[in-house]
């Protein structure tokens, strides 16, 4: 089938743009219509009265950006089911949030989780660490809205920039009027699209091919079914080592200490509501992945004897789901641009989510310490404007992405190694007694420093074939291959970049640069801890005054799961003790960020 395939019509664009527009106002009417009162939590936190399964729908749908809605389904084209086995590294992922993390933040009350760094260190620690996920934030954003973007005006002739303003313009509205609660519903409704736009391609995709049992076998004939690699080798990109250790914690890092995800089941109404959201999301992920996966497997049955990437029909592997729906999908006129429209929906959760993070993080991180007297009407203000601010700020850095060529791939790889040092933080903090504010600052800077170095060598010096595991494909088509020496990947979905392997490789590039990106990150979470714990050993540490117990992970916080139907006297107690927490914030507050007035905080 490879070859010329058609481009959008009238009836496409007027399903995308209807699609889209549709499920923003249908979030943002949610939101007006349960609004009780226009204050800065009701904006940033849903007034904290959200339900289980909107936040559950809102966090799967954040998981699903643009770049995993296009880049997920290349990865079972050519790799293979072994990101299948991220299923087990979700299942932890979903244990650690709901069992440790949940219950911590919650009893802490706050907003901006960076907020509980400063209780634990200090003020310093704090504004680094917002500092560095608002750099990440807005750098990540920028490439989410331009890749996808990309991929598809390249194969379906969508308008790149009419896209990449429309984009960040519909995420501003909803994001400056309804809040988060607008981008929860939004989320939700924008999650039923995208896994109904898989649906879509795997349902034709079963009618030419007669029915599911053939895609399956062409699969395991080539040879795509063969998930389960149990070599411990470090440097090999997926195995089941990797993904398990490795995938984990990566997603703990996203899920755990993400303002874009926190802030989510923070809006929950009581702890049990949190936890179950998060169950909740574990079986959308599964949904969500497996989806993926198989509308992969019947792409390769498809295209088993012609792949379009060798042959040059497309020029990077994330325009190949693209390029399929445009070749199986054209004679259904509407039924592309419900595609697209899937597909954009994972942009839109995942730029609305980082718009109202970035919102929340700057609000409460560094304009309510320096301006502590503000009322609910000005705070309502700075919330809309920063929204808007900020959904400008993603929109230019999507045009600057077009300017970075293959720096796209590093600085999006950059992104996710940030992660590690980040939760080896926030272990620090919750953990260990024993750090103290030198430990934390110095642990951060040198897990970053090691996790960026090996991450933007392996950027330069890609891992050699036999790392990589790429599956062979057939090129047995009519026409005459294309030139494709330079292809496009994005690290977290489909491959780290393959580009044209610089003349002369240092003895590194087949050892350290050649370590499994999904090793990044607890690699820099580990290092993190450990430079912590010394730093704050030799710095006397041991010696610190007795610390707030409210600033450490309880054995209460390890409870086993509420159902959402708790007693009325739990919930009461989990508000007391929020309560009580939130008040030593407060007066907390009012001391400045001394030595001295950090000994002091210490007795509250």
């Amino acid at each position: 089938m490879a070859g010329e395939v058609a481009s959008f019509s009238v009836w496409d664009y007027v399903v995308f743009a209807g699609i889209l527009l549709g499920a923003s106002g249908i979030g943002l009417w949610q939101a007006i219509r349960g609004r009780k009162e226009n204050t800065s939590e009701e904006f940033l936190l849903g007034g904290r009265q959200m339900h289980a399964v909107p936040v559950a729908m809102s966090l799967t749908a954040s998981f699903m950006s643009g770049i995993t809605v296009i880049g997920t389904p290349a990865e079972s084209y050519r790799y293979g089911t072994a990101f299948w086995l991220f299923g087990l590294s979700y299942a932890i992922t979903s244990i650690v949030t709901a069992e440790i993390f949940v219950p911590f933040f919650y009893r802490l009350g706050i907003t901006s989780i960076y907020e509980y760094l400063e209780m634990r260190f200090s003020k310093s620690v704090r504004v680094l660490a917002t500092s560095i996920f608002i750099m990440q934030t807005v750098l990540y954003t920028g490439l989410v809205i331009y890749a996808p973007a990309i991929a598809l005006n390249q194969i379906t002739g969508l308008n790149l920039w009419g896209v990449l303003v429309v984009t960040g313009a519909v995420c501003i509205v909803y994001c400056t009027l309804g809040g988060l609660k607008a981008v929860i519903w939004t989320d939700a409704v924008q999650l039923v699209i995208m896994l109904s736009g898989f649906a879509a391609v795997i349902a034709r995709g079963v009618v030419l091919q007669g029915d599911m049992a053939r895609i399956w076998q062409d699969a395991a004939d080539g040879g795509r079914l063969e998930a389960f690699d149990f070599d411990p080798d470090p440097l090999k990109r997926h195995t089941f080592w990797t993904i398990l250790v490795g995938g984990s914690m990566i997603w703990i890092s996203v899920y755990s200490i993400n303002q874009s995800q926190v802030q989510r089941y923070l809006a929950c109404r009581s702890v049990a509501h949190a936890k179950t959201s998060l169950y909740l999301n574990y079986l959308g992920l599964l949904a969500t992945v497996s989806l993926a996966m198989f509308c992969g497997l019947t792409m390769y049955s498809i295209y088993m004897k012609c792949d379009p990437l060798t042959n040059g029909d497309v020029g990077s592997p994330d325009q190949l789901l693209p390029y399929l729906v445009m070749d199986i999908l054209a004679d259904y006129p509407g039924v592309p641009g419900f595609f697209v429209a899937a597909a954009y929906s994972g942009t839109l959760s995942t730029v609305s989510s980082s718009i109202n993070a970035l919102t929340a993080v700057t609000l409460e991180d560094f304009i309510r310490p320096k301006w502590r007297n503000l009322t609910e009407k000005q705070l309502s203000w700075i919330n809309m404007s920063l929204s808007v601010f900020f959904g400008v700020v993603c929109i230019g850095m999507a045009g600057v992405a077009s300017l970075m060529g293959s720096v796209l791939q590093a600085a999006l790889s950059i992104m996710g190694i940030i992660g590690g040092p980040l939760l080896g933080l926030f272990f620090l903090g919750m953990l260990f007694r024993t750090t103290n504010t030198m430990g934390g600052l110095l642990g951060l800077l040198v897990g970053l420093i090691l996790t960026m170095w090996v991450g933007i060598g392996a950027q330069i010096y890609p891992p050699g074939a036999d790392k990589t595991n790429l599956l062979q494909f057939s090129t047995n088509c009519s026409n005459s291959p294309g030139d494709n020496n330079m292809t496009t990947e994005f690290p977290w979905t489909s491959a780290l970049t393959l580009t044209r392997e610089p003349p002369v490789r240092p003895p590194l590039a087949d050892s350290w640069y050649s370590l499994s990106y999904l090793y990044f990150c607890p690699l820099g979470t580990l290092c993190t801890v450990v430079v912590g714990l010394l730093v704050s050993i030799i710095t006397g540490g041991c010696k610190q005054e007795r610390l707030d117990s409210s600033l450490f992970v309880r054995k209460s916080d390890l409870i086993c799961f509420n159902y959402c139907g708790s007693s009325s006297k739990t919930s009461d107690m989990e508000k007391e003790d929020n309560e009580k927490t939130k008040d030593k914030f407060d007066a907390y507050d009012k001391f400045d960020t001394t030595e001295k007035d950090e000994k002091k905080v210490t007795k509250l």
